[in-house]
């Protein structure tokens, strides 16, 4: 079918656009409630508790079912959880609309990569990996950005962002319906839990690293810049923390998988120290600039090369390999932001960062070691053979 993967990759757009929609109101829907930044964190990190299910129970779905039909089910559950939040704005709200879209955010990226790489034909696989990450990246980031667009014009619990995600996915639906399904229907096992294929365990510790960095950003940056008069500008930070990865992709790409994630790994906590002194200090050109740079980690270098080595790493178990790799990656973007919201709560915003900031450079270090040593043993042993 004609434009086949164009549809797909609009579809997954709309999914992860619903994603962060809300991100600048996060600030507002904690004040509605009384809460503060811990509370916040923990009505993000609701998106686990959609993801979770997925990636661990529910690994053989799609080859039960069919690709389109668990991407037509994450639009739904987008829909659903936007039209939530119109309803009933609030961190309740959030948790529940949250775990809506961890459900169908997991769903779509867990079969994306192989559906993609079906519609394009096999002579067009390794470029499966980049369509969706490219798609997901932007999405991520969109969502926000179009919420402080019209968040500029007032403040609004009901910005007309949430009206337009709902015409669009509405839309992207009706595109999806007509898509084929090349892989037919097989009764295979339900319960298939994610695979780490040898050599892939590093690289879903990359991305958890790198998605702890931008959840941090998208959950708790907004009641930091508040701080300092900046709250209009949240949206406009997760946009950069997310989707400015994509000019970064192109070069990802003409760089192995291993080097792709090393130098992504040298880059985050550089770019995190920046991005954390522009919120503590109130400087907005260091918070986008710091933004954009790790956006260039988070969604290009770690998130492009790590997928495109998990995915060859597991030969025919693909959607296993990336049920696994995105476990990882869902359980960096919210358990540590739950436990920095609440160390921002009882140490304040600006110690929280340093430790979240020091954890993170040990564990890029550390990482980057592991790879690095592991990369120098295969080359060690081919040249012996």
């Amino acid at each position: 079918m004609p434009f086949a993967p164009t549809r797909l990759a609009f579809a997954l757009c709309l999914i992860t656009m619903a994603v962060n929609l809300p991100a600048p109101l996060y600030i507002t829907y904690a004040d509605l409630s009384g809460q503060g930044a811990g509370a916040t964190a923990v009505a993000f990190a609701g998106y686990v508790l959609g993801v979770l299910p997925v990636l661990l129970v529910l690994g053989g779905l799609a080859d039960r079912v069919g690709r389109r039909p668990l991407i037509l089910t994450a639009l739904t559950l987008s829909m659903v959880a936007t039209g939530l939040m119109l309803l009933a704005p609030g961190l309740q709200t959030l948790g529940l609309a949250r775990m809506c879209l961890g459900l169908g955010t997991a769903l779509a990226t867990a079969t994306a990569t192989a559906y993609m790489g079906e519609l394009m034909g096999r002579e067009h696989g390794p470029r499966a990996a980049t369509w969706v990450t490219a798609s997901t990246s932007l999405g991520f980031g969109l969502g926000a950005a179009l919420t402080s667009l019209f968040l500029l014009r007032g403040p609004s619990l009901t910005p007309g962002s949430f009206y337009l995600q709902l015409l669009l996915a509405a839309s992207a639906m009706s595109l999806v319906w007509r898509l084929p399904d090349p892989r037919p229907a097989q009764r295979l096992p339900m319960l298939r839990l994610p695979c780490y294929p040898r050599g892939s365990v590093g690289y879903g510790l990359a991305i958890l690293l790198a998605w702890a960095c931008s959840g941090l950003v998208i959950a708790l940056l907004p009641g930091i810049l508040r701080e300092h008069g900046l709250s209009v500008w949240s949206g406009f930070s997760t946009f950069c923390v997310i989707s400015c990865g994509l000019l970064f992709q192109p070069m990802a790409r003409r760089l192995s998988s291993r080097k792709a994630t090393l130098l992504g790994l040298l880059i985050l906590p550089c770019s995190y120290a920046v991005l954390a002194w522009g919120a503590a200090s109130g400087q907005l050109g260091a918070v986008l600039l710091g933004a954009i740079a790790a956006s260039s980690a988070c969604y290009g270098f770690i998130y492009l090369g790590g997928l495109a080595a998990v995915n060859q790493l597991a030969g025919s178990e693909k959607t296993r390999a990336s049920a696994g790799f995105f476990l990882l990656a869902y359980l960096g973007f919210s358990l540590p932001v739950i436990f920095t919201g609440l160390l921002s709560d009882r140490l304040g915003s600006r110690l929280a960062l340093l430790v979240f900031g020091g954890v993170l450079t040990v564990g890029c270090v550390a990482l980057g070691l592991a790879l690095l040593s592991g990369s120098l043993k295969t080359a060690q042993a081919a040249r012996s053979v």
